[in-house]
Order: C-alpha cells, then sequence, then structure tokens
C-alpha cells in the first residue's frame, strides 16, 4: 500500500500544527501586510492560506461527500476576507481532516477516486492513496510559499520540519 491511515493520521496532525503556527505568525501582522501582493502564484499572503484552505475542502468534500466549497481555483485566494474569517475556516477544516484520520480505515485507501475536475475540465479516476497523499502534499507546498513570503516580508517564519512536531499535541 503506498500509504497508511498511520500516515494519514501523522500528517493530519502535522497539518494542524502547521496552521496553528501560520495562526500565530498572521495575528503579528496588519490586514494590509496579510493582504498584500507578493507576487506569488495566489497573491498575497492570505490569498495563498484561501487557496490551500479550498483545497483541503475540496478534498474532503471528494474523500467523505461532504459539500465543496464554493467557486473555482481562479477564486481561491478571496475565500475569506478577513484573517479572523480564515482562522474559524481553518480551525474547522483542521478538525474535519483529523476527525476522518482518526476513522480511516487502510480498506479506504484502496481502489479508486473518481470526480469531475475543473482544473483540467473533465472526469478524472486516480488511486485514492493517490489522492490522499497529493492533499497531504498539497498543503506543505503552499505553507512552503507562505514560509517564503513571511520570510521575504522580514518576519521569523514557523518551524516547519516534521520530525520536531510534538509527538503530545495539542492538535487543534
Amino acid at each position: 500500500m503506498m500509504i497508511t491511515p498511520e500516515y494519514c493520521l501523522t500528517m493530519a496532525r502535522y497539518n494542524a500544527w502547521q496552521n496553528r503556527q501560520v495562526k500565530a505568525f498572521f495575528a503579528n501582522l496588519d490586514p494590509v501586510a496579510l493582504k498584500q501582493d507578493r507576487k506569488a502564484f495566489f497573491g498575497s499572503l492570505l490569498g495563498t492560506a484561501n487557496h490551500l484552505l479550498w483545497g483541503d475542502l475540496m478534498w474532503m468534500s471528494r474523500f467523505t461527500g461532504a459539500p465543496p466549497p464554493a467557486g473555482g481555483i481562479k477564486d481561491t485566494p478571496t475565500l475569506t476576507a478577513t484573517r479572523e474569517e480564515w482562522e474559524i475556516a481553518r480551525f474547522r477544516a483542521d478538525a474535519d481532516i483529523l476527525i476522518w484520520s482518526e476513522r480511516l480505515r487502510a480498506v479506504d485507501l484502496t481502489g479508486d477516486l473518481t470526480w469531475y475536475s475543473g482544473a483540467v475540465g473533465r472526469e478524472v479516476s486516480k488511486p485514492k492513496a493517490l489522492c490522499v497523499a497529493h492533499m497531504f502534499n498539497h498543503q506543505t507546498h503552499h505553507r512552503g510559499q507562505i514560509h517564503a513570503m513571511l520570510t521575504a516580508a522580514g518576519v521569523e517564519a514557523p518551524v516547519s520540519d516534521l520530525a520536531f512536531m510534538s509527538a503530545e499535541g495539542p492538535w487543534l
């Protein structure tokens, strides 16, 4: 098997830990700095954080049958309008990902997942395990962009090394 339920739980915990740190760093930025165009693919720090949140909501809708988020990829930078709105939505999404991963069984990672992809404009079918691994990889990729933007802005960025995540939690 490509990935295991234990891997998914570890990555869900890592995701929540990282987002908690991002939240703390965002709290120290004024709203103008948070929305400043930093020439990243999704523009600003908040725009990139919103895209990541949208991606998580979209993947979880595919994995669990929950309602998908509104809009398409081009709309993602404006998913939430403020840091406070983002924090609430991010907290809820992280809780949902953690609960899902805690209940995951090996059989849930087998077979294919089929969905309509707005990004490529057609139905796509891929192994479920690959899709789950992609969701966690997508999180890490865009948090890396946030880390780089914080560093470029002269802000000390959060610790992002999985090896330094506390085994005790709390995860949210």
